[in-house]
C-alpha cells in the first residue's frame, strides 16, 4: 500500500472515531515552497495543468510574486518568480492572480501600494505578460493609465469564450453622489493587455473581494458587496449576456440587511453546475457567518440562504465534475485563552443539499484564506496560508469525495 493511501485511510479512521462518517478524504498537507509565503491562488494553464501562485516573502517587509505548475494536479515543480514584482503588497482578499489564455499567454496580476496620498489605504493593480508560457515576462503595466484612478483593488479575472481575459475591480472613479467605490470591467485584445475599461456599477463596498464568473453559455457574472440604502452592505449579482456590453440591474443574492459603516474584508464566491448558479458569502447581519444560496434562473431569483458556518469567513466555492459542491472557509475559535484559525470544508449535492462539514486543519493551528479548485473526477485541491511559529507558509492538500 502506498503512502498516499495510508494517509487517506488514516484520516478516514480518525474521522470515524469521532462518531461521524467522513464526507471527504484528505491527503496529508504538503508545503508549496521552502520559503515563507501567503496568498495562495489556484487556476489551470491551457493544458489543464494545475497552477498554484502565491506571494513569497523575501524579508520582513519585502516579497515577490511566484507560481508553480503540477502536471498531475498534486506535485508542483520548481517555483517561478515573476520578474519586477517586488512592489507586491500581500493581501488575502486582494489576491495576486495568474490567468492562462488558450494562446499560451500568461498574465500575472498583483496589488501594490498607491503613491497617491488622497487615501492611505489606496492601491494599484499591476500586471505582466508572458507570451512563451512563462519563460520570459514583459515589464509590469498599470491596469489603467487614467490618472484620475488612484485606487484599484479587489479584482478578479476569468477567461471569456473567445479566449480573451476579462477583469473586474473596485475603483475610486465612482459616479458622483454615490458611496464607496465603483466596479469596473475590461478585457484583453490579443497581446495588447486590458482595454476598453468602463464602469458597470457604483456604490460598492470598497474593501471586499469581488468575483467574476463566466458561465457555460458565455454569460459574464459579477458578484460584489454593495452599499445599499441605510448603509446596508449585502452581496449583489449582475450578469451580461451580450459579451460585457450591458449588465443587468444588480440583485441581492440574500436580504441579509447587514448595516455596517466599516470594512468587512470578506468577499463572495460563485460557481455553476447543471442545476444552476451557486453562491457562498459572509454576512454579519442578524444571522452571522458564511452562507450558501442557488439561482436556477440566471440570477433572477435565489433560494433561501442556508448556513455554511456561523463562525466562518472568506468562503470559496467549487463545483466538481459530477456537479457536487465544495465550500471552504476559515474561522476563528478559542482554545483555552488563545484564538486560533482553522480551515473548514462543506460538501453539498449538485442540488445544493448539505452533506455535512469537517475541518482540514486542527483546532490549535493558524490557517487562513483557503482556495479550492476541482481536479479530475471527484478530486479537488485546497490551498491555504498556514502559520508556523512567527512565519507563514503555503500549504495544500488533495481532497477526494
Amino acid at each position: 500500500m502506498n503512502n498516499k493511501l495510508i494517509l487517506l485511510f488514516a484520516l478516514a479512521a480518525t474521522l470515524a472515531a469521532c462518531n461521524s462518517k467522513p464526507i471527504v478524504l484528505a491527503a496529508a498537507a504538503m508545503q508549496a515552497d521552502t520559503q515563507p509565503g501567503q496568498c495562495p491562488y489556484l487556476t489551470k494553464d491551457r493544458n489543464g495543468h494545475t497552477l498554484l501562485s502565491w506571494v513569497r516573502m523575501t524579508g520582513d517587509s519585502s516579497a515577490v510574486f511566484c507560481y508553480a505548475v503540477a502536471g498531475d494536479g498534486q506535485h508542483f515543480g520548481k517555483p517561478v518568480v515573476i520578474p519586477n514584482s517586488n512592489n507586491i503588497q500581500p493581501h488575502g482578499e486582494n489576491l495576486p492572480k495568474i490567468i492562462a489564455k488558450p494562446s499560451g499567454e500568461l498574465i500575472a496580476l498583483w496589488g501594490a501600494p498607491s503613491t497617491n496620498l488622497t487615501n492611505k489605504y489606496a492601491g494599484m493593480v499591476f500586471y505582466a505578460q508572458s507570451f512563451d508560457e512563462g519563460r520570459s515576462w514583459s515589464d509590469p503595466h498599470l491596469l489603467t493609465t487614467d490618472t484620475a484612478s488612484y485606487d484599484q483593488r479587489y479584482y478578479d479575472v476569468a477567461l471569456l469564450p473567445d479566449g480573451e481575459a476579462a477583469i473586474i475591480w473596485l475603483d475610486n472613479r465612482k459616479q458622483a453622489g454615490t458611496e464607496g467605490s465603483a466596479l469596473y470591467f475590461a478585457q484583453t485584445h490579443g497581446r495588447s493587455g486590458f482595454q476598453g475599461e468602463r464602469r458597470i456599477a457604483s456604490s460598492c463596498c470598497p474593501c471586499c473581494r469581488t468575483d467574476l464568473f463566466i458561465d457555460k453559455k458565455g454569460g459574464i457574472h459579477a458578484l460584489y458587496r454593495s452599499i445599499l440604502q441605510g448603509s446596508v452592505r449585502d452581496m449583489v449579482h449582475t450578469v451580461s449576456t451580450d459579451g460585457g456590453r450591458n449588465f443587468s440591474e444588480p440583485r441581492r443574492i440574500s436580504n441579509d440587511n447587514w448595516v455596517i459603516n466599516g470594512c468587512p474584508h470578506t468577499g463572495p464566491s460563485m460557481t455553476e453546475n447543471a442545476d444552476g448558479l451557486h453562491f457562498a458569502w459572509f454576512t454579519g447581519g442578524k444571522h452571522k457567518g458564511c452562507f450558501y444560496t442557488e439561482s436556477k434562473d440566471n440570477g433572477a431569483s435565489f433560494t433561501v440562504a442556508d448556513s455554511v458556518s456561523s463562525l466562518g469567513s472568506h468562503p470559496q466555492l467549487a463545483a466538481l465534475g459530477d456537479g457536487e459542491l465544495l465550500t471552504v472557509w476559515d474561522e476563528t475559535i478559542v482554545v483555552g485563552k488563545e484564538a486560533h484559525k482553522r480551515i473548514g470544508i462543506q460538501r453539498r449535492s449538485a442540488q445544493g443539499v448539505s452533506k455535512g462539514k469537517e475541518y482540514l486543519t486542527g483546532d490549535g493551528g493558524n490557517a487562513s484564506f483557503p482556495v479550492v479548485m476541482a481536479l479530475r473526477g471527484d478530486s479537488s485541491l485546497v490551498a491555504y496560508t498556514e502559520k508556523k511559529g512567527a512565519l507563514s507558509y503555503i500549504a495544500y492538500r488533495v481532497v477526494k469525495l
